[in-house]
């Protein structure tokens, strides 16, 4: 069996790029002018390893547009407009006929063999000492998390799904997978959780930074934060089964990644900002916001509405234009991949959100229903989400390295198809978490994550802090944001904000089963907070399974069409309200 150059080596994107600051060009590039390479001319040292890595990860690339057009269109928060095409509609409408491209899983089975591919040509490299064994462990955790992401994905959006983990050797031919034994999604959770519980708990970690894929930044990228992380991955698949304990567990550890592995002890702000969602702090000596903080920040009086900061260089906007060298984008983002023009593959979301898809109504009306902490009746996160350009409403989270929305004019050829796509990052964590604690009793920590962070909730009227402040409960649930001043004392968690409180909106307030309003609130701050990012299918189709409750979800895509005068409402209603209708129809010809 042969590899495609274009395969292995071209086919990478922005990541081409890195193994160029690793390695010599000669070592990387030093291919035979034929169109295809043995195996033996493909893995024959560590550069080639990384080499495939990096290939896989522009093959995956590949998958940003369905991703988000599955997890998106088909849920409340986005709709089509104008120029959406017939196969767009059918998503929307939950009415999808055969060869709709977006419903294709083939290009989630390529992403899975190539992955197969690699694990087992890896192993040899391993017994023919071409690699290290540290080496190897390194590569594997990754390459078998990044599969195990695509299997989760495919299982959300298809149901049942053959499981393979094996190499096939004609890989154009796919449609042998359609006699492999299936799995439906909580069989398919289970055997992932297995799988990933393999890997050794020193490899669960990222690529340590002397590693050889993440040592370097390359043409201004830094690229840590492009491989996956594997322990919100196993959090999330323990959501999924329900394993609450062990979900809130493995969050934990991200969640305090600086407090494990150190910080600068001059100032802190690692140890006390990483993965926090820390508040917004003004220097007293200048009155100026913090350039590295992010949230809906007001540069004078709150009460004053024309004050609210919406750039690209401060506040909760920024988090979707910082470069990923800044340290406001670090402290937010925990992966995601960058599209640049000057490589493949390019960035499908520019023409998908001006031209495809626009903001749903229902997703409009939710953050026009909330109240501000100074009573604005608006979400700010909304007005920074999506901006109305031409008279048309616009998802603007993936486009303002691109499109200045004051002028509706593009920023330039040296702009044109930059862009991220955004995967997991802190406030993803934060909801996860509270989803995971609330369902295991912890109800009030859950409260705390989800508005006004752990100090304000744990506080009391008492000046003796000593005893508030502080959870003071069992790991994972464990937090100690106390904040003092006599004596001073600052613990890791004193600039946790909450996710609401970030936004400066008001609490939600907990009515009924404390345990389902709280779920409830959740599900929809992940709305407010997350929308257009890929995460909302997935959230419906959890939250209704775990519940039983088919309506959870039917109710909602119910409302987006009702809103935007779509005569298929209830006929859409009627038909996701029969679970197996969730998931797509499953065809590999």
């Amino acid at each position: 069996m042969k590899f495609s150059i274009k395969k292995i080596f071209l086919n990478v994107g922005i990541l081409s790029s890195m193994l160029m600051a690793t390695s010599s060009c000669k070592e990387v590039f030093d291919l035979q002018p034929e169109e295809t390479l043995t195996k033996e001319q493909v893995y024959r040292n560590l550069f080639d390893a990384d080499a495939a890595i990096i290939g896989l990860y522009g093959k995956f690339m590949n998958l940003a547009k369905q991703h988000v057009i599955l997890n998106e269109l088909r849920a409340d928060l986005l709709d089509v407009s104008s120029g959406a095409d017939e196969q767009m509609v059918q998503i929307n409408n939950h009415n999808v006929q055969a060869g709709n491209v977006y419903a294709d899983p083939r290009p989630y089975y390529e992403v899975i063999l190539n992955c197969n591919d690699i694990l087992k040509n890896f192993k040899i490299m391993l017994d023919q000492n071409k690699m290290k064994l540290e080496e190897y462990n390194q590569r594997v955790a990754d390459v078998t998390s990044l599969r195990t992401w695509v299997y989760l994905q495919v299982g959300i959006h298809f149901g049942e799904v053959p499981y393979v983990t094996s190499t096939i050797e004609n890989t154009a031919d796919l449609s042998v997978l359609n006699s492999a034994p299936k799995l439906t999604l909580p069989n398919l959770v289970k055997e992932l959780i297995k799988t990933m519980e393999t890997i050794s708990p020193v490899y669960m970690d990222p690529y340590p930074s002397t590693n050889t894929l993440v040592a370097n930044s390359v043409d201004g990228y830094l690229l840590n934060k492009m491989f996956i992380n594997k322990h919100v991955l196993l959090g999330d698949l323990y959501l999924w089964d329900n394993q609450y304990l062990k979900a809130a567990t493995t969050y934990k550890l991200v969640m305090e990644t600086a407090t494990r592995l150190g910080y600068d002890i001059n100032t802190g702000e690692i140890f006390f900002g990483l993965y926090k969602i820390k508040y917004a702090e003004t220097n007293p000596l200048t009155n100026t916001i913090n350039a590295r903080d992010i949230g809906v920040i007001y540069t004078s009086g709150r009460n004053d509405i024309n004050a609210l900061i919406d750039n690209n260089d401060l506040g909760w906007r920024s988090i979707f234009a910082r470069k990923n060298t800044d340290a406001g984008y670090n402290y937010e983002w925990i992966w995601s991949l960058p599209f640049d023009a000057t490589f493949n593959p390019q960035n499908p979301f520019i023409d998908l959100f001006t031209n495809r898809v626009q903001p749903s109504e229902q997703s409009i009306s939710m953050w026009n229903s909330q109240k501000q902490n100074n009573n604005f009746l608006f979400d700010a996160r909304g007005r920074m989400s999506y901006k109305t350009i031409n008279g048309k409403p616009t998802v603007m989270k993936y486009l303002y390295n691109y499109i200045d929305p004051s002028t509706s004019l593009s920023l330039g050829n040296a702009n044109f198809g930059k862009g991220q796509w955004w995967l997991y990052r802190a406030a993803t964590l934060h909801l996860r978490y509270a989803e995971a604690a609330n369902r295991d009793g912890r109800r009030k920590l859950a409260f705390a994550l989800m508005n006004q962070g752990i100090g304000s909730t744990y506080n009391g009227t008492s000046s003796d802090k000593t005893n508030l402040m502080n959870t003071f409960d069992v790991p994972p649930y464990d937090f100690d944001a106390r904040n003092g001043d006599n004596p001073s004392f600052r613990a890791s968690w004193y600039r946790n904000t909450g996710i609401r409180g970030r936004a400066s909106l008001q609490s939600v307030p907990v009515v009924g089963d404390s345990t389902i309003s709280i779920e409830n609130s959740l599900i929809q701050e992940s709305a407010l907070e997350l929308a257009y990012e890929g995460q909302r299918w997935a959230d419906l189709v959890r939250v209704a399974s775990r519940r039983n409750d088919p309506a959870f979800l039917a109710d909602k895509i119910y409302d987006k069409l009702k809103k935007a005068n779509n005569p298929n409402a209830e006929a859409v209603r009627t038909k996701l309200m029969d679970k197996s209708n969730w998931y797509l129809p499953f065809n590999l010809k």
